[in-house]
């Protein structure tokens, strides 16, 4: 297939090409800022509206990966401003111009989060369950709606609702590993909220799985089917190092540091359940954390 892909320097993005690309598929980037003239390269700027409609003819799939990190910097109402509209003014406009096109794609694929609903303590949650209201919720739903254009056209829609994507090569993983490696690794708050994950090989195959299933539409949970308590996934995470994991981070010292962000993204739990992927026959590499870890930082069980 002719696959296009927002987003593709990202860390999902460029283990996605690699998985596409070992697939056969051709792969053409939309950018906003092209380093070279290339076949594979199409250029937008969602932030100007520019997308000419010729970059997206003859393909067969879109995936939109594209939009500011939720967590790259303190959510004061300028950066949550800037969060929210990199996420729907990209998604509007790839939608709408895709619904412009006399031969739109079969499928498009679009991110979104399992922050959709908001913090439910030990609540199971699959695509059926209610949003929440706080404010990473309600970017979710708006985000979500954003693709209606595409929709609408008759394009198969995939919401793809992530969990915290675990990487050797970027994201959050890495950035907990200099804290673990001098042993300052811990909970936080108390501990007990639901933490859903997926490892970067299995959410790119869920991407590849989600544009090939026809039977596949709407909100997806791109999740392990074993979420795990942030003071379990610490623990694991300290055992695969083989460092120490006594310390933690009261919920009051983490809210002081990130303010709004703490609640929405650290101290919210969780609980999600890949029921879409797993109704339409798809199977995880890494289902359990100990070894998605083991597997994504290169140990292995003897160096515990």
């Amino acid at each position: 297939m002719k696959i296009l892909v927002t987003g593709s320097s990202g860390l999902i993005g460029s283990a996605l090409l690699l998985l596409l690309a070992g697939q056969g598929h051709q792969v053409v980037r939309l950018v906003r800022h092209p380093t070279a003239p290339a076949e594979d390269v199409a250029v937008w700027d969602p932030d100007a509206g520019k997308l000419e409609l010729s970059a997206l003819e003859q393909t067969d799939a879109v995936v939109h990966l594209a939009g500011e990190n939720i967590g790259a910097a303190r959510w004061t109402e300028t950066q949550k401003k800037r969060v929210r509209e990199s996420r729907l003014r990209g998604t509007r406009l790839l939608s709408e111009s895709l619904a412009q096109l006399a031969v739109p794609p079969r499928v498009l694929v679009s991110a979104s989060a399992v922050g959709f609903y908001g913090s439910r303590g030990d609540d199971v949650l699959t695509e059926e369950s209610p949003p929440g209201s706080d404010f990473l919720a309600e970017l979710c739903k708006e985000w979500e709606a954003a693709t209606d254009p595409a929709r609408q056209k008759g394009i198969r829609v995939v919401n793809l609702r992530t969990g915290m994507v675990l990487s050797g090569k970027g994201g959050a993983l890495t950035a907990m590993l200099p804290a673990f490696k001098v042993g300052a690794g811990g909970k936080v708050g108390d501990g007990r909220q639901f933490v859903s994950w997926i490892a970067i090989d299995d959410l790119a195959r869920a991407i590849s799985h989600a544009i090939s299933n026809e039977t596949l539409s709407g909100p997806v949970n791109a999740v392990s089917p074993n979420p795990v308590r942030n003071v379990e996934f610490i623990e694991t995470l300290g055992k695969v190092l083989g460092r120490p994991t006594f310390l933690s981070m009261p919920a009051p010292v983490v809210r002081l540091i990130f303010g709004e962000m703490a609640d929405a993204l650290l101290l919210a739990s969780q609980r999600a359940q890949p029921k879409r992927l797993l109704d339409t026959g798809f199977t995880f590499q890494f289902p359990g954390l100990e070894a998605a870890l083991r597997h994504l930082l290169n140990t292995d069980s003897s160096s515990a």
